[in-house]
């Protein structure tokens, strides 16, 4: 895919997945979470310019470097989710104002990281955000999932469990 096909992308999947993030939705933690990230990763990993090989060494380091942010962001951002037992004793989700600034801080840091493989004048393929995107998703769903399995079960009626 062309740079712009993956900028449009990623645009597509943080737009969809900031809005459904900040609505409550019913948690199902049988589903493949995992799905998206692996579609967003194999789509990244085949574009033979996701390092810049005349700067090898200076493109990996900003590749490995967004990969260290997004996954610190994905826990950040799994963190922030609201999560709470429904009286069916369903999981329900919902992001929060600090959802809103995990993602903040997230498209802060890709700037500053693209900024300065521009001044360092390495060409940065479109492809990075899409295994960017990939981590970030699949990192959030991990810490969500996770907790989700740790709340406690829904009380009755009765005050028992």
């Amino acid at each position: 895919m062309s740079s712009i096909a993956n900028i449009l992308v990623v645009i597509a999947v943080v737009v969809l997945v900031v809005q459904r993030q900040m609505r409550v939705q019913r948690l199902d933690t049988e589903r493949r979470f995992w799905l998206l990230p692996l579609v967003l990763g194999a789509l990244a990993l085949r574009d033979p310019q996701l390092v810049d090989h005349q700067h090898t060494a200076v493109s990996a380091t900003l590749l490995v470097a967004g990969l260290v942010a997004v996954l610190a962001m994905g826990t950040v951002w799994g963190w922030t989710v609201r999560i709470w037992r429904a009286p069916d004793g369903g999981v329900l989700v919902k992001g929060t104002k600090a959802t809103v600034a995990a993602w903040c801080g997230m498209i802060a840091i890709r700037i500053g990281l693209y900024a300065v493989g521009s001044a360092l004048h390495v060409h940065q393929a479109g492809s990075t955000l899409l295994l960017g995107m990939a981590v970030l998703l699949l990192v959030r769903s991990v810490v969500v999932n996770w907790r989700a399995r740790t709340l406690e079960p829904a009380r009755t009626a009765a005050g028992l469990r």
